[in-house]
């Protein structure tokens, strides 16, 4: 995907962000076969996780019981099934198929214990790409903080982290309309302060299985199905990290409307 960096700040720091970019890729990246979270996938038992796999897990573990379930990063073989991930893809998936993968979800399956990963089946899948752009923004954000510039903006695929200000005024960014017909257009602008911001959607991303029916790429954690809820983008801001806002993103539209609000209500 596309990223946009902006900082106010005379030193060029291309070079460093390139390097985190990689670190974050081997740590997470579930399209390298060589990255940790690749290995563990493959069976690897040896793999000692660095910092960036520890946080993302721990992250990953409070907002799995946060969301009831919602956010679960143990559903990479339904994803893979669905045609979505870096696995092989079943078309048209029978209601057997999904039950048999399920058996394999949940978050409570998989534990981090001296920074060894274990799980209690080979089927799980972990994947964390449901949040993973939002971390990166994250990681970038703390480097720049880390060289004293306080006003930038780092976007990563659409996920947003603001710090500061330019020129002394908020962060402006635009919500995209959830167009289903390919076009492109605004729904609102809204201003950030030392805000992060995540938007998920299904109006984009989306597949029409044989039988007609859209297959969407947010699959609910709870149910195992690619069925789009009644929620078609949802933005989610905090002052906090942006792994967290996506996360919830993700959650949010698979959860629904109802749910969403009284969610919100009770965080």
């Amino acid at each position: 995907t596309t990223y946009h960096i902006t900082y106010l700040d005379e030193a060029d720091y291309q070079k460093s962000i390139d390097s985190l970019f990689n670190l974050v890729n081997k740590s997470l990246s579930t399209y390298m076969p060589t990255s940790d979270i690749s290995k563990i996938n493959q069976g690897d038992t040896t793999v000692v996780v660095d910092d960036m796999f520890v946080e993302v897990f721990e992250k990953a573990k409070r907002i799995y019981k946060e969301t009831d379930g919602y956010f679960d990063p143990t559903i990479g073989r339904l994803i893979d099934a669905y045609g979505f991930g870096s696995g092989k893809e079943k078309k048209n998936l029978t209601t057997e198929e999904i039950g048999i993968l399920m058996k394999d979800v949940g978050f409570g399956k998989v534990r981090l214990k001296d920074r060894k990963v274990y799980r209690e089946s080979e089927n799980i899948e972990f994947n964390v790409n449901a949040f993973a752009k939002g971390y990166g923004v994250d990681v970038v954000g703390r480097f720049l903080e880390s060289k004293n510039v306080h006003n930038y903006l780092v976007e990563i695929g659409g996920e947003i982290r603001a710090r500061g200000t330019k020129h002394g005024k908020l962060w402006r960014v635009a919500i995209e309309k959830p167009n289903t017909d390919g076009t492109r257009s605004i729904q609102k602008e809204i201003e950030l302060d030392n805000e992060s911001m995540a938007t998920s959607g299904n109006y984009r991303k989306y597949k029409i299985n044989d039988e007609g029916k859209k297959i969407v790429h947010t699959v609910n954690a709870k149910t195992g199905l690619a069925e789009e809820s009644n929620l078609l983008s949802v933005s989610v801001r905090l002052k906090g990290d942006c792994a967290d806002v996506d996360a919830y993103a993700t959650a949010f539209l698979a959860m629904g409307l109802e749910k969403t609000k009284v969610f919100l209500q009770e965080y």
